[in-house]
């Protein structure tokens, strides 16, 4: 593999980990009945698959024959931040006028 393909590869494996600690970190700091209220998965749920997401990102790469579980993780982050995330502020927002 060149050089640089393989640089550009450890830096895209690298990236994704910031996204996955977040999201964790999010979903750890946000109240249990937020979730219900938002008509999600519950807390404990939302911790298990982010955790998993981190775990997945930091011991599998995506150049190498784990891209699956890397990309898996990468997804069960993004999904959370993209999905959960929102509905959750805007639970404990309350309605805005």
């Amino acid at each position: 593999m060149p050089v640089l393909a393989y640089w550009i590869l450890r830096v895209i494996d690298w990236a994704a980990v910031p996204v996955g600690v977040f999201a964790f970190i999010h979903a750890l700091l946000q109240r249990p009945d937020a979730y219900s209220a938002a008509d999600r998965l519950s807390k404990p749920a939302w911790l298990g698959i982010t955790a998993g997401a981190v775990g997945a990102l930091l011991l599998f790469s995506f150049a190498n024959s784990g891209w699956f579980f890397w990309t898996a993780g990468l997804v069960a982050a993004l999904v959370y931040i993209v999905d959960v995330r929102p509905k959750l502020i805007e639970v404990q927002r309350g309605q805005r006028w």
